[in-house]
């Protein structure tokens, strides 16, 4: 039968050869992959709680597909890797690197030069990070927990919360951080902060 998944506005279809990479054959729905990823999502999450990371390991593409592996490495055999295929959002496939350097070089920047609050350098961050759109699934979740870790173990604020919720399934609230971040693409990013502090 294999993996039928179901897409929400803002979410990106897998390729039939990246739902290939599951390495749970017996889920089959949406409910259920959104299950078995988010358990594994929680041990990142610890993970990331019980580790100690300065900036400068943070910002770098290493740690950047660490974490992936972390998120998602118990149910997809391409975690951690970057997408081999262009989708609906994103960079090109061959500029994701260049563009994660890039990243990591505005992101030094702004930090030096103190050029955003901090709660703003680690949102723009996120932002970047979703928009360069890595890898073929969990990219937004990736986006906000790295923007957890930068701002917790980079700058020693507390985590952001992100709305409080699931911000995978269909809700208000979701289309309140869909709406943020569309807000941030045309470069206001006050929404964006107010959300990930509510």
């Amino acid at each position: 039968m294999g993996l039928e998944l179901d897409y929400i506005y803002g979410q990106t279809p897998l390729d039939e050869d990246e739902k290939e990479g599951l390495k749970i054959p017996t889920i089959t729905t949406r409910k259920e992959l959104d299950e078995f990823e988010q358990l594994n999502i929680e041990k990142a999450v610890e993970w990331s709680l019980t580790r100690k990371f300065n900036l400068e390991s943070i910002l770098t593409e290493k740690f950047v597909k660490d974490l992936h592996i972390r998120m998602l490495d118990d149910v997809w055999t391409w975690a951690g890797e970057f997408r081999k295929s262009n989708k609906n959002i994103g960079v090109d496939k061959f500029q994701i690197s260049i563009e994660l350097r890039n990243l990591f070089d505005n992101c030094k920047y702004w930090i030096k030069e103190k050029t955003f609050t901090e709660d703003e350098i680690a949102v723009r961050f996120s932002h970047r990070m979703v928009s360069i759109h890595p890898f073929p699934n969990g990219n937004g979740r990736h986006s906000r927990l790295i923007a957890d870790i930068l701002i917790s173990h980079g700058f020693g604020k507390d985590v952001f919360s992100w709305g409080r919720t699931n911000l995978t399934s269909k809700s208000k609230t979701r289309t309140k951080y869909l709406s943020a971040l569309r807000a941030a693409d045309e470069g206001n990013y006050q929404s964006l902060i107010k959300f990930a502090r509510e």
